[in-house]
């Protein structure tokens, strides 16, 4: 305790307690603690804040939510605490010895420092929730709300609007505008439920809406249980009412308004209810006076009730009710509302009807007696609402004054009373003289029979209108009765017509006789009179015709002109058809004809020409090439280095390594992560790539040796088996899929596939034995083809081919798998045991025989097998159906596998040879996949996630059923249990070995791709690798070690081109001087750092033919094929000895001038990469007689060559230029399509690269999680960043050595024996062992009778490392042998205290 307070000068206080513990058995850590309290209660005294907060905010105190900013609030706070508290103690202080005093009488403990810290944040937090409500800023409100400081209830922050809204109102109607703690506390609490109870009525969630209303928290008034779905059902009527008139939001007071609303509506309900009774028992009764009472009840409600019409209700009532009981066939029915109040209304309906008919009954009956006819036909309209007709108003009047006449003479005695029925059951009596009307009859009734009654009245209007309609329904119709009569004397006509037309038919022959011989009489007689005149003017005749002959000609012409005219755009279209036909036609000729006319090459000869957009597309490809091939590399030394990372970090965790180790690994794995694609580009300024004239022959000497290598696989094949097997699989992995861009375009995947194949054969040639070999042993070039397709390339095809129905068979949650007998007896007893809760009698641990004893566990196998057969059939489904999706190359090397087989062991089946195909296209290229997706990127995990044991024990047993399957396979010995499911294997080895056989049947490369060794010769750019040095020079080095072994031919080319490289250079000849400081301290590292550097290398051949030289005829035809183009664009001709016998005219030299002129424009716009050799430019810029001279040297040497023949007029070279113009189409579509994959495989790889930054910044939240848990531990020794240590007390730790004799290290089990030396002499061996000033090195000195013979350096993470990999034993100075975990084991003791 006194140690802890001298840290901040403080002197040990006299008391002798400290917080009720002795001060001399405080611990360490009681010990810090209570001093930083004590330094606290100093500092407050003192009464300076800013000394005061410091001391708050030492961790040792542990104090909390300390802010510097209320720093003077604290010390005035805490001052005034600590004097109560003082005068408190000196009343107390008299009554207690000063053995039992404690410091904390008189000082403030920790916690409550921490309590008064609290209710200073707290009324600071209030007071910056009113200033925020004042400025009205519901966001900074939201803020100030949910501060924990605050102590509130919690806030939502999707309502902020609510809270700033409500508050401001309550601050307001506060008297001194300030709202207390306590008043925020209910508010807001009170106002978050009220927002909750808002959302669940957007929601429309009925059972929520009643739970909130049932919440104490809103403390609403009057609230009934029974009555809470009529509260829900009202409140989202409102709420919805409420939305659509823009207000979002129901407050607490329209909620308890709505509550009191459905309270009284169902209270004036229940009374309604009890008014009904009243009005069906009065009903029953039958007394109009208690009905017309019951029906005049307010709590009914009832409308428009008069009680004048009471006997009416009571009747219409009664009949009513009647009715109900007997459709219902319930005596006890009652009437409703509804039923009641339309009851009231149509009896009310009733009654005026009937007092408006008596009253046009009194008004017509006066109007007759009068003698007045002027109101019959408005009272007849109005009163009886009869459709009357103006015209017939005197009709009416006397038809009713003769009716009223007759009623007269018969009339007797009568009363002024007249009586009518309503509805056919109800009467109704109306007074003429008073005019009163009432449903009760009158004493002494008598009807005024001298009166028309109603019916009467209606009667008579309506026999008077309808015979008026009649009537004039006949005038209507008088056309219609004429046309009658004029169909009946049509009739009669026709009737005579008929009778005559059978009279003359009767008649007929003599008829025709008469007629014929008149008509021959006429017709002679005109013949003979026209005869007459034309004999008497032929002339005239002849004249005429020439006149008339000569017209028709010229119409005609004209007609067929227009004609031509008005259709110019049909015409214009159907000779562009006709062109375009023949067109085709000539296409067709070139493509499809075996000699394709010279008239139809120089028509399509203009395709061979390069555009703009080929040299676009083609510096784009260039562009995406270099990126996807950069990108591969980064992502490879990526994935390195985080694999290199995952092994740390599990060093870590069982505690192996230090955490500095890990820190520096993640920072240069950040570093490279970063930095990877901006290497150092001095390289192109100062290096190899410099201008001057020795370095650019240095390069193109590299540039012709690696086009070598590239374009004649025989040296990388025989290369790839002269070296060690770990070293030719690096050298794969980099130098040779670098040399080939990853085959990111046909070219290099061309010339990939031929190496390939190549090596391949090599390898079943000369490490081959037996046919199996290359199932059991691991052949390299095997692993190296499915290494390359399960690469970039190919990821996506394995990721098309099996991410669906892999997802399917993970997401299936019910799909468990498990086809070990033991562990399904296993779970089953875990299930028995957990269902029962007791322990099974069952034994745990069983043989599989045993295990299968049991029924339960056999039914529980057979449904795996089940289920394993289902999705096996999927995962089928999906291989057999996808062929097509399989890359290319990886079916081309099966094809070569087979076939090569087959030539080495030509007694081999069919099946055998299949079952090696099926190893390589499924066991190793698919199977890997199918077990681990996660691993070869078929499915997307985050960063930390990873796939269920389950799902991966799934997984592994459809892998294993389909690799028995693909080798024909079945269940034995072991898996006997699984023989079952043999019959399956069989059926599907089946299909599989036709999915084999149609794998290998593809074409060869040169067809697939439509390339060979000369089409270098005709592309547009030059092919162009992206290496590093480091890489260049190993490939240099390798090919001079085994120089003799792979170029064995003393004038092989590769020896001429390693000849005039000389020896390997080293990376400062390559990046140049100066590109590394010499004083450099690292200087090592940096040239290593910077052999990592990449330059890009334009491919080109040493040995391209030259002016004069005859030797590659192939080039030759190259050469004369481009000549012979330029001269057929220019001159015409039906063959091609024609044209080259033929001059040319001025015209046509002015043509090739024109043509010469335009590619040197183009060829000065051409890149570098991509412009052709100077010799080819140069024959493009002859004369057209000079090249017609130069073609037809060139034919003769050719002719000589038996390449071409002068007697079929050279048609050899002619059907070679059209070949090219086919295949110039084939590399334009090719090129496009390279142009959209690249493109993809870019995009698949920046995923990648983003998945792997993913990674790393998991490592790091994982290394920044360990750091933070280091510095909150109170250790004895601590770890900075910079991967120095501290020993606690800011003491340096010594460097303190640790000696040991040999035999001491013997007895230790960490000297095992030391050559040439026995074990008695060991005793003389001094060992001394002494740390670095870096954490995990140790310099280890080894002395002999105390003269010091050698010292090694020797690296912690070394030895863990060589433990990671199981290597038990090293060597040390060459003579010691060590056990390496006793070693790691006696450094991790002494020096780090593990």
């Amino acid at each position: 305790m006194r140690k802890e307070l001298e840290k901040y000068g403080i002197q040990m206080p006299s008391f002798s307690k400290i917080g009720g513990i002795l001060a001399s058995e405080l611990s360490v850590d009681e010990a810090a603690l209570h001093a930083a309290v004590i330094a606290i209660n100093e500092a407050v005294e003192k009464g300076i804040a800013e000394q005061t907060i410091v001391t708050l905010r030492n961790p040792n105190a542990m104090l909390l939510n300390v802010d510097e900013e209320l720093a003077q609030d604290y010390q005035n706070e805490l001052f005034d605490a600590k004097r109560k508290k003082e005068s408190n103690a000196r009343l107390k202080n008299g009554t207690i010895s000063d053995e039992e005093r404690d410091v904390y009488e008189e000082l403030l403990t920790q916690a409550e420092i921490q309590g008064n810290i609290n209710k200073i944040n707290k009324l600071i937090a209030v007071d910056n929730i009113n200033t925020a409500i004042r400025n009205c800023d519901p966001n900074k409100t939201l803020v100030a709300l949910m501060k924990p400081e605050a102590q509130l209830p919690v806030v939502h922050s999707f309502a902020a609007a609510v809270y700033q809204t409500e508050l401001f109102n309550l601050q307001q109607q506060n008297a001194v505008n300030y709202l207390a703690h306590d008043e925020l506390s209910i508010a807001v609490e009170m106002l978050s439920a009220v927002v909750l109870l808002n959302q669940t009525l957007e929601n429309k969630d009925i059972l929520m809406i009643k739970n909130h209303l049932r919440d104490p928290c809103l403390g609403f008034n009057n609230l009934e249980e029974e009555n809470l779905q009529r509260y829900a059902d009202t409140l989202l009527s409102i709420k919805s009412e409420a939305s659509s008139q823009g207000q979002d939001y129901l407050s607490w007071n329209d909620i308890q308004n709505c509550i009191d609303m459905v309270n009284m509506q169902i209270q004036e309900e229940n009374e309604r209810i009890i008014a009904i009774g009243h009005i069906n028992e009065a009903v029953d009764q039958g007394n109009p006076k208690k009905t017309l009472e019951a029906l005049l009840l307010p709590t009914a409600k009832l409308q428009d009730v008069r009680p004048a019409n009471a006997r009416h209700y009571q009747d219409v009532l009664h009949y009513a009710k009647a009715q109900k009981c007997k459709e219902s066939q319930d005596e006890s029915a009652l009437l409703w509302l509804d039923e009641i109040q339309r009851g009231i209304n149509d009896s009310n309906n009733n009654i005026k009807e009937a007092a408006t008919l008596a009253v046009g009954i009194s008004m017509i009956n006066k109007s007759l007696e009068k003698g007045d006819s002027q109101p019959i036909l408005m009272i007849l309209q109005s009163r009886f609402g009869l459709r009357v007709i103006a015209e017939c108003a005197e009709a009416y009047f006397r038809n009713l004054s003769e009716a009223k006449n007759i009623k007269t003479m018969e009339g007797s005695s009568e009363s002024p009373w007249i009586k009518l029925v309503m509805k056919a059951m109800y009467d109704y009596y109306y007074n003429v003289e008073t005019e009163e009307g009432t449903c009760v009859a009158p004493k002494g009734f008598v009807p005024k029979a001298s009166w028309l009654t109603g019916e009467e009245i209606q009667n008579i209007a309506g026999q008077v209108t309808a015979d008026y309609n009649r009537e004039q329904l006949w005038l209507a119709n008088e056309n219609l009765i004429v046309g009658l009569q004029a169909r009946a004397r049509g009739f009669l006509v026709r009737k005579n017509y008929q009778e005559r037309k059978a009279y003359l038919q009767n008649q007929e022959p003599s008829a025709i006789k008469i007629q014929a011989f008149w008509k021959g009489f006429k017709q002679r007689k005109s013949y003979v009179d026209r005869l007459k005149v034309l004999q008497g003017n032929v002339a005239a005749i002849v004249k005429i015709q020439s006149w008339v002959k000569m017209w028709l000609a010229r119409r005609a012409y004209r007609n067929r002109l227009q004609y031509f005219k008005d259709h110019n755009d049909q015409i214009v279209k159907i000779q562009a058809f006709l062109r375009a036909n023949k067109a085709r036609e000539d296409y067709r000729t070139l493509i499809g004809a075996e000699n394709p006319p010279l008239t139809v090459l120089r028509k399509f000869a203009y395709l061979l020409d390069q555009s703009d957009l080929d040299f676009q597309e083609e510096l784009e490809v260039t562009r995406l090439r270099e990126e996807v091939v950069t990108k591969i590399r980064s992502n490879q030394q990526l994935e390195k280095d985080l694999n290199l990372m995952d092994i740390k970090i599990g060093l870590l965790v069982k505690n192996r390594i230090t955490l500095q180790d890990v820190v520096l690994h993640s920072k240069k794995l950040n570093k490279k992560s970063k930095s990877q694609l901006e290497e150092m580009v001095t390289v192109d300024k100062q290096g190899i790539k410099g201008l001057s004239k020795e370095r650019r022959k240095k390069l193109e000497a590299y540039q012709h040796l690696f086009y070598l290598l590239q374009t004649n696989p025989t040296y990388l094949a025989k290369l790839i088996f002269q070296m060690p097997q770990n070293k030719s699989t690096k050298f794969m992995d980099t130098v040779i899929f670098t040399l080939y861009n990853y085959a990111s375009n046909q070219r290099e995947e061309y010339l990939l596939l031929k190496l390939f194949k190549t090596a391949l054969k090599e390898e079943i040639t000369s490490k081959v034995d037996q046919i199996q070999d290359i199932v059991t042993g691991n052949p390299t070039v095997i692993k190296m083809v499915v290494s390359f397709n399960r690469g970039a390339r190919g990821q996506n095809t394995l990721r098309q081919l099996l991410a669906p129905v892999v997802k399917e068979i993970m997401e299936d949650k019910s799909l468990i798998i498990n086809t070990s007998p033991v562990d399904v007896y296993k779970a089953w007893v875990n299930q028995l045991e957990m269902q029962t809760g007791e322990a099974s009698k069952l034994p745990y641990d069983v043989t599989t025989e045993q295990a299968l004893a049991h029924a339960e566990v056999v039914n529980k196998l057979e449904s795996s097998i089940q289920s394993l057969r289902a999705v096996t059939d999927k995962v089928l489904t999906s291989i057999f159906s996808s062929l097509n999706m399989m890359p290319y190359g990886m079916r081309y090397i099966a094809k070569v596998l087979k076939s090569s087989l087959h030539e080495k062991f030509p007694d081999a089946t069919e099946d055998e040879l299949l079952k090696i195909v099926g190893n390589l296209l499924y066991y190793r290229f698919m199977n890997p996949a199918i077990v681990a997706p996660d691993g070869f990127d078929i499915i997307d995990i985050t960063a930390g996630g990873q796939i269920h044991p389950d799902q991966r024990r799934n997984l592994g047993c459809v892998a294993k059923v389909l690799q028995h399957a693909a080798s024909n396979k079945l269940f034995e010995g072991e898996s006997e249990h699984l023989s079952s499911m043999n019959t399956y294997l069989s059926q599907t080895y089946q299909k599989f070995r036709n999915f084999f056989q149609a794998a290998c049947d593809v074409p060869e490369p040169e067809e697939k791709f439509n390339i060979d060794e000369y089409s270098d010769m005709v592309t547009l750019s030059k092919p162009v690798i992206y290496i590093s040095i480091e890489e260049i020079i190993n490939t240099h080095s390798l090919l001079l070690e085994h120089q003799d072994a792979i170029a064995t031919e003393t004038n092989d080319l590769l020896n001429e081109l390693l000849e005039g490289l000389g020896p390997v250079p080293d990376i400062e000849s390559f990046l140049g001087e100066g590109a590394v400081d010499p004083n450099d301290p690292n200087r090592e590292s940096t040239l290593n750092q910077l052999a990592k550097t990449e330059i890009s290398l334009s491919l080109t051949s040493k040995y391209e033919l030259r002016e004069g030289e005859d030797q590659d005829l192939k080039s030759l035809m190259i050469k004369t094929k481009r000549l012979v183009v330029d001269v057929i664009r220019t001159q015409p001709g039906d063959t091609l000895l024609e044209i080259l016998e033929t001059p040319a005219t001025a015209q046509q030299e002015s043509e090739n001038l024109k043509l010469v002129e335009k590619r040197a424009i183009l060829d000065s716009k051409t890149p570098e990469k991509m412009k052709h050799s100077q010799s080819i430019f140069e024959d493009g810029q002859l004369p057209i007689e000079q090249k017609k001279r130069k073609i037809q040297r060139n034919l003769r040497t050719l002719e000589q060559a038996g390449l071409v023949s002068s007697a079929t007029k050279y048609q050899e070279i002619i059907n070679e230029i059209a070949k090219d113009i086919r295949n110039q189409r084939r590399y334009r579509h090719h090129r496009k399509a390279e142009l959209v994959k690249l493109q993809q495989t870019l995009n698949a790889l920046n995923s990648k690269t983003a998945f792997y930054e993913e990674q790393i910044n998991y490592y790091n939240t994982y290394i920044k999680t360990c750091l933070d848990n280091l510095t909150r531990k109170n250790s004895r020794r601590s770890i900075k960043l910079d991967g120095k240590e501290e020993v606690k007390g800011s003491k340096k730790l010594k460097q303190t050595s640790l000696k040991y004799t040999a035999a001491r290290l013997h007895e230790k089990g960490v000297i095992l024996e030391i050559e040439d030396l026995q074990t008695n002499q060991f005793k003389n061996v001094m060992f001394d062992i002494t740390p670095g000033e870096e954490v995990g090195d140790f310099e280890i000195k080894a002395k002999f009778l105390g003269v010091e013979m050698e010292k090694v350096q020797l690296h912690f993470q070394d030895l863990l490392q060589m433990q990671y990999e199981g290597v038990a034993v090293m060597k040390m100075f060459d003579k010691a042998k060590v056990n390496v975990n006793l070693l790691i084991f006696l450094l991790n003791k002494k020096f780090y205290g593990k």
